[in-house]
This record gives structure tokens, sequence and C-alpha cells, in this order.
């Protein structure tokens, strides 16, 4: 099946400019894949999906996908990343993976309207950023890692206290916010998370989704084992 890279329970079906998830990846692949890798495709529906009852990584970053984002109930994913989709409403994602995702700790919104980071909207800052990270720890109270950073205790702490009043605001202009990022490259974004607090080699899927789609599988490899 071409384009797809199986190695036992990794799979990886990236840069197939694929609408929706092929049926052939369940059958083949949906009982025992448990680090799945999507990205740099064009999906907007994750419905094929609901075969990959065991997956524990999920990487969609690169595509389509906006506030309808649906999971299958996944009780074993503990990595989910949805970098560079057109996320807007963040109170709606993460109540739903609260829902479907009890086991998640590791999780990056980068790239999306909901996640307010200064790299791709030269309107928000490091507060504003800082403001969405407890937002998100109130919803999703077992996250170790969020985007490219450790969660820390006084995070958490606050995130108890303040969180649920730091609701971030759904933008209203889409296309200022697309106008804004395509002013940073990918390069930019590597290099600030370079200088980030994130060393642990869990971080692998996060890094490696951002690099070059020939060289994603090879990067991420590291990180499928915790």
């Amino acid at each position: 099946m071409a384009g797809v890279v199986g190695n036992g329970a990794q799979v990886s079906y990236i840069s197939q400019d694929c609408k929706e998830i092929p049926e052939f990846l369940g059958r083949k692949y949906g009982g025992i894949a448990k680090r799945l890798d999507l990205s740099f495709n064009l999906l907007r529906s994750l419905e094929g999906l609901k075969t990959f009852s065991c997956l524990e990584e999920l990487i969609l970053d690169n595509n389509l996908l906006g506030n309808d984002l649906r999971l299958p109930r996944l009780p074993h994913l503990h990595t989910l990343t949805l970098n560079k989709n057109q996320i807007s409403d963040l109170e709606s994602l993460l109540d739903h993976l609260s829902d479907v995702a009890p086991s998640l700790e590791y999780l990056s919104l980068l790239g999306n309207m909901a996640c307010p980071n200064e790299l791709v909207s030269k309107d928000k800052d490091e507060d504003d950023y800082q403001r969405y990270r407890y937002f998100v720890l109130h919803k999703l109270t077992n996250l170790k890692f969020l985007d490219t950073r450790k969660v820390t205790k006084w995070e958490r702490e606050e995130a108890l206290l303040r969180g649920a009043f730091m609701k971030v605001v759904k933008p209203k202009d889409a296309k200022v916010f697309w106008e804004n990022a395509a002013m940073f490259t990918m390069g930019n974004i590597l290099k600030a998370t370079d200088s980030s607090e994130m060393t642990s080699y869990k971080t692998a899927p996060f890094r490696a989704s951002l690099n070059n789609p020939q060289t994603c599988t090879q990067k991420a490899q590291v990180a499928s084992t915790f």
C-alpha cells in the first residue's frame, strides 16, 4: 500500500493529500497500532479512527481539522498533537478531549487560532499564552506537557485557582490570523521551541511533526516508548 510506513505498532501515513482516513488503514492496522502519524494531509474528518481503539499516540499536525473535530473514545491515548490545524474553539475541543481521552498527558495545539501564541499572532503576548495554559490545565488536569513546555507545579496550582476564569475568546477574524501566521516560517517556530524548557526525550513527537514531512517519521521514533 503506497504511502504507508508500518513498523509493528507504529504506523505512518503522511503527505498523501488524503481528505479522510483510508478504510484500508483501519482494516490492516486498527487492531494493533499504538502510534499513528497522519500529519501533512488534508484531513477534515477523523471518522476512520473508530477501529484504532489501542492508540496511545496520535499525530495530526498540518491538516485542515476544525471545530467539528471528533475523536472516538481512546482510553489509552496519552499523546495528541494537533499543531497547525484550523481549531478556534478551545473550550469545545477541551471538553471533548476530557470525555474521549481520559489518559491524555501530552497535548500540542501550536499554530491554531485557539492557541494564542505570539509566534503566529502579532497581537498576542506571553501573558495571553499563559492564560491559555491555565485554562487548558483547568480542563485537562492530567496533562504533563502542553505545547512545547512541561507543566509546572506552580502552573497546576494557578490553574486550580484561576483557570476557570481564563477562558480564551474565539478569534473573530480568521483571515487576519492566517495572514499573521504566514509571516513566520517553520524555521522561526523551531528556533523558538529549541530555547524552551522542554528537553525530555518525550518531546520528540512535538518537534518531529513541525519538521519536513520527509524526516518526520524517523525523528519521532524515539517517542514511541514511554
